[in-house]
């Protein structure tokens, strides 16, 4: 059965890959704080479901010594031109965007294809993550594509994921931090406390009172943290679980979908998000770091109010 193992294998060996080019370019002043940073994230995506926690603990550790006192370098790898990203660009047209849109597609079609698909009785996906293996397939389906569209030499996808890599730099690990927050978050009781505090301010027995903490709660903690990954499992079990589905009766399903997307909102109100909203802004030259965040709010704002409406509407809808 495939799992999401096989997913973070995959991972571990492009971050690998990235750890090793990062080693061989001499262009790069700081190329080995570059290569020890990503052979340690590369070592836990491989290898970090069988090692001890003292040894994964020392991983991040080792992460956040290397960002954070030494840095991290940019080298000079060889990419094409400018005046050959723009010819390319006026031959395919609107056919450049194929290989992008092929992840959402693919991901939708393979979740529905392969949830019926056994092999000697068993799932050959794991139900669980089901839709994260597609999805991992899915980008390797649009790399296949895109290399054909393209006609680049097969080391290309190496060269410039390590050349993305670095432009992102620490940025890219963020989300799993952020996400690995959440979970010591929930298993530290914040939870609880979250829920005692709630108890106190919003009345119970009302479904639109409790439907707005749990939105504008998963927003906010976004904010806060950065990712909603990390805000989900704290404002879940506060609120999600034991008001909105235990004591209300509210559909589990509805509530962990708009749940999360609530949280995305906050995703695109905060620089704590760096890998979204300050690297692009940083990658594009803007002049103002926070202008990715301003052109956002305005929608993120409204989106959160209408996720808000639309799960008080349907999350008590069975």
């Amino acid at each position: 059965m495939i799992g999401l193992e096989l997913v973070y294998r995959i991972a571990g060996i492009v971050v690998a890959v990235v750890a090793v080019l990062n080693l061989r370019d001499p262009t790069n002043p700081k190329r080995w704080q570059n290569a020890v940073f990503w052979g340690a994230y590369a070592a836990s995506l491989l290898f970090g479901s069988h090692l001890p926690d003292f040894v994964n603990g020392c991983l991040v550790i080792v992460l956040v010594l290397v960002a954070g006192i030494r840095g991290l370098g940019r080298g000079e790898p060889k990419t094409t031109s400018p005046e050959e990203r723009a010819a390319s660009a006026l031959r395919l047209g609107n056919r450049l965007f194929l290989p992008a849109l092929l992840v959402p597609a693919s991901t939708l079609i393979l979740t529905f294809a392969l949830r019926h698909v056994h092999v000697g009785g068993a799932p050959l996906i794991d139900p669980k993550n089901l839709s994260l293996v597609a999805l991992a397939i899915a980008a390797m389906l649009a790399l296949v594509a895109a290399m054909w569209m393209f006609r680049q030499p097969l080391y290309a996808p190496a060269r410039e994921c390590r050349r993305l890599m670095d432009l992102v730099g620490w940025a890219a690990v963020l989300p799993q931090m952020l996400a690995a927050l959440g979970a010591l978050f929930a298993a530290a009781g914040v939870g609880d406390r979250v829920a005692e505090i709630v108890g106190h301010i919003v009345p119970l027995d009302s479904p639109l009172a409790v439907v707005s903490a749990y939105t504008i709660g998963m927003a906010l903690f976004t904010i806060v943290m950065g990712n909603a990954f990390a805000a989900f499992p704290v404002m879940t079990a506060a609120i999600g679980i034991p008001i909105i589905v235990r004591k209300l009766g509210g559909d589990p399903a509805v509530m962990a979908a708009m749940g999360m997307l609530s949280g995305f909102c906050g995703t695109l109100m905060t620089p704590m998000a760096a890998n979204f909203n300050i690297v692009p802004a940083a990658l594009l030259e803007l002049p103002d770091k926070n202008g990715v965040i301003r052109a956002q709010m305005p929608t993120a704002l409204l989106l959160l109010f209408g996720n808000t409406v639309l799960m008080y509407l349907l999350v008590f809808r069975r």
